[in-house]
């Protein structure tokens, strides 16, 4: 498997700053948003626009984290005992601004089924998604409204997205199988 480096620390820092300004600006500072990271990629990127938000603008955004793991469409072909683990919403999501918040978006399926868990627990005004990377591909009409990274790919290729809080480095990577 043949990798390449598409960003590196410095690159993800400047661009989550990035989509924390766009994302307040649009937001109007922030104080009826709820940030909610799709394990597992998009938890610690929630916490991290968290951060920025309070950096940036002062507020603290509540931050809550979404299992997708029963609700996704292809969960018996994965395993047919899936690892469920807590999903938690610290506030009502009635009438509130929802920030799914994920690593990667591919062909749409995540969304659809964190879109399915969210709607579990209330009734949201509006939902919106940001992802640190946009690989292209959908099989669904679901695009992000922020998106830090735009990867032209192929579908053999794989997009992975290191983060500190899980893999101990920030990085992008794009893996290619290498030809035989």
């Amino acid at each position: 498997m043949a990798q390449k480096i598409l960003a590196t620390e410095k690159e993800i820092e400047r661009t989550l700053r990035r989509l924390a300004h766009e994302i307040l600006e649009r937001h109007r500072g922030g104080g009826d948003l709820l940030l909610v990271g799709i394990r597992t990629g998009g938890v610690p990127l929630a916490r991290r626009l968290q951060r920025l938000f309070q950096e940036i603008e002062g507020v603290k955004v509540p931050v809550g984290t979404l299992d997708i793991s029963l609700y996704r469409d292809d969960w018996s072909r994965i395993s047919f005992h899936p690892e469920v683990r807590a999903t938690e919403i610290p506030v009502s999501l009635d009438d509130l601004e929802v920030l799914l918040v994920d690593d990667v978006i591919y062909t749409g399926r995540t969304v659809r089924a964190a879109l399915d868990a969210l709607m579990d627990f209330g009734r949201p005004r509006r939902v919106e998604l940001a992802v640190l990377v946009d690989r292209g591909h959908r099989e669904l009409p679901i695009e992000p409204n922020y998106a830090g990274f735009r990867v032209e790919t192929r579908p053999e290729e794989h997009v992975n997205v290191l983060l500190k809080e899980i893999d101990g480095r920030d990085a992008v990577i794009l893996e290619t199988p290498s030809s035989s």
